[in-house]
């Protein structure tokens, strides 16, 4: 599906957009084009895979721009047929003392996306979402779920046939920017007792990889206006904490912090309504669309049986993994390897 095609990356060069890299350069794919607002961040990049890719760094385009600003999205747009859009504020923190930044970004940012895309006749849009849009209770994921909505409703107004928009939620990436395993591991390796929020809350967690593949299989799967969930399994603070220590032969102790602005004790995936129409696709749930017009004279229900049968998808009702299994999964990635071969150099 991606032979010869053009492909735009959003926040191309946050750790998602360097995992998509790591997924489709080498293939047949015909150009990929990185869209952010960071020239630092753009020109490392560029140089690191000229660097470790010259027979493939022909295919890689960076465009400086921001998706506040509809004009340099345009510029970016021209001949491309998918989007993966991932340019979001992300940190819960930030977003609770500036959350007018985060709606510029992640809810009108979206919709300038969304329209440059039809107005050049992208084919296919997939939006990254977050678990934290269900039942948001801080100003990420407010902002997180309004971007949902712009993305559902701006679908119902284009031919699937010309652009299809369709969107992906997930939870916690393990080593992603800005994400906890890493400062663990730096907290480690300083002498500096790991710094853990509340030990019994929960995340859900999925490797960098598992998220490429969550956008790579809603790209060939879900229908204009869906929204795809991946079944992630989750575990404790404590238990992470506890998996990196033993990981790196850490005795440094734990530091309880508190929960930080705007944090829950655990993280929805699903909504009990979303349950009561999600389709069960194996290791993923599709989400459809309500397409129903603002017309409900047309409409009558007679209730929803199943909506009693089924509850909410959490971190606390997915599979808890134990210290074992974390380190397990947690040793599938090169960022965890990398740090412990330099730690043990």
């Amino acid at each position: 599906m991606f032979t010869g095609k053009t492909l735009l990356i959003t926040g191309g060069t946050g750790s998602f957009g360097n995992a998509v890299l790591n997924r489709f350069l080498a293939t047949d794919i015909g150009e990929i084009r990185i869209f952010s607002r960071d020239e630092l961040k753009q020109d490392d990049m560029r140089h690191f895979y000229q660097r470790e890719f010259p027979e493939y760094s022909n295919k890689l385009k960076f465009y400086i721009g921001d998706v506040r600003d509809k004009q340099s999205i345009d510029k970016a747009m021209r001949g491309v047929d998918y989007i993966f859009h991932a340019a979001a504020l992300k940190q819960v923190p930030s977003c609770e003392f500036f959350p007018i930044e985060a709606v510029k970004t992640n809810v009108l940012g979206t919709e300038n996306l969304l329209q440059s895309a039809i107005d050049h006749g992208v084919k296919k849009v997939i939006c990254l979402s977050t678990d934290k849009a269900a039942y948001p209770v801080n100003a990420m994921g407010t902002s997180k779920a309004m971007m949902e909505k712009v993305i559902v409703a701006k679908a119902r107004t284009v031919d699937p046939e010309e652009t299809s928009i369709c969107c992906t939620r997930y939870g916690n990436v393990l080593c992603s920017r800005g994400s906890v395993v890493p400062l663990f591991i730096s907290q480690i390796k300083e002498g500096k007792p790991l710094t853990i929020t509340e030990p019994s809350m929960t995340r859900f967690v999925m490797t960098l990889e598992e998220a490429v593949e969550l956008v790579v299989y809603a790209f060939q799967n879900a229908d204009s206006g869906d929204i795809m969930v991946q079944k992630a399994p989750a575990c404790t603070i404590e238990v992470l904490a506890q998996a990196v220590k033993e990981i790196f032969g850490s005795e440094e102790e734990t530091k309880i912090i508190g929960i930080r602005h705007g944090e829950k004790m655990y993280e929805t995936l699903l909504t009990n309504e979303e349950c009561a129409n999600a389709i069960d696709m194996g290791n993923f749930y599709r989400v459809p669309a309500d397409k129903r017009g603002l017309n409900y004279d047309k409409y009558f229900t007679d209730g929803n049986l199943k909506r009693v049968e089924l509850s909410e998808f959490n971190s606390n009702n997915t599979e808890l993994m134990d210290i074992e299994q974390v380190k397990e999964k947690l040793l599938t990635l090169s960022y965890v390897r990398n740090e412990l071969k330099d730690w043990k150099n």
